[in-house]
């Protein structure tokens, strides 16, 4: 077993990236171990295809330095919150054992992100249940509930509870986003190809105006918000910003 300390569920290859990149590269200098499964392979995106995207992803996991990447494979557009979908994540989760779970908007533009959030949200309750069995190689999986479940904020605007201080990481951030050279504004990539919301240049200058935004909110350069249905705490009032 591969223990991490935060697994990050994104519904499609990309998503980690935008939405906590600089949460996962300050964590891993930090020593932690961060891994990303992506739910789908994105194949119904307009550019590029799957099997490219596969190896954007792999790129950008190393920029990260990520302790493990993975695809669960689940219908890109077709996936919905049933059994067959939960237990897959289920299996995930028991698999690294993550104390923090880190998954899509409770709501965006995409309505793949809201539903993967709701699945991810199920399927992290789910694993905790011994009576629900899943095997791994043949073996029994322990049941498994992480302490967190927080989410990202993605295109459309939601008040974070949480702000992470990333200014020191932005850069490199930014350079795990341009590692999907098919998906946002590349003028090397193939001009023949169709335009899209987020292949424009504008969309980065989206991206980094967020990240002000959130940094100004807790007095620093670059920050990335996050949401949690659960009550967040703290030991000492002296950690507040």
């Amino acid at each position: 077993m591969l223990k991490l300390d935060i697994l990050v569920l994104p519904v499609h290859p990309d998503d980690a990236e935008l939405g906590c990149a600089g949460t996962i590269l300050k964590h891993v200098q930090l020593g932690h171990k961060v891994g990303i499964a992506d739910l789908t392979r994105g194949e119904l995106g307009t550019r590029g295809t799957a099997e490219i995207r596969d190896r954007e992803a792999a790129k950008a996991a190393e920029i990260l330095g990520l302790t493990v990447r993975e695809n669960l494979e689940l219908p890109d557009g077709f996936f919905e919150n049933t059994k067959q979908y939960q237990l897959k994540i289920i299996e995930a989760i028991r698999r690294y054992q993550p104390e923090i779970i880190i998954t899509n908007a409770y709501h965006d533009r995409h309505p793949d992100h809201g539903r993967a959030n709701e699945l991810v949200e199920a399927a992290t309750f789910l694993s905790g249940l011994r009576r629900i069995e899943t095997f791994e190689d043949g073996i029994l999986q322990e049941p498994w509930r992480p302490t967190q479940v927080l989410h990202f904020i993605q295109d459309r605007y939601i008040k974070p509870d949480i702000i992470m201080d990333v200014t020191g990481f932005w850069d490199k951030k930014i350079e795990s986003i341009y590692a999907y050279g098919s998906q946002f504004h590349n003028p090397e990539w193939n001009e023949d190809e169709p335009q899209t919301y987020i292949s424009s240049p504008d969309f980065i200058d989206q991206i980094n105006g967020r990240g002000r935004e959130f940094g100004k909110s807790i007095n620093t350069r670059y920050g990335e918000g996050f949401t949690s249905r659960k009550i967040l705490g703290v030991d000492n009032l002296f950690d507040l910003r």
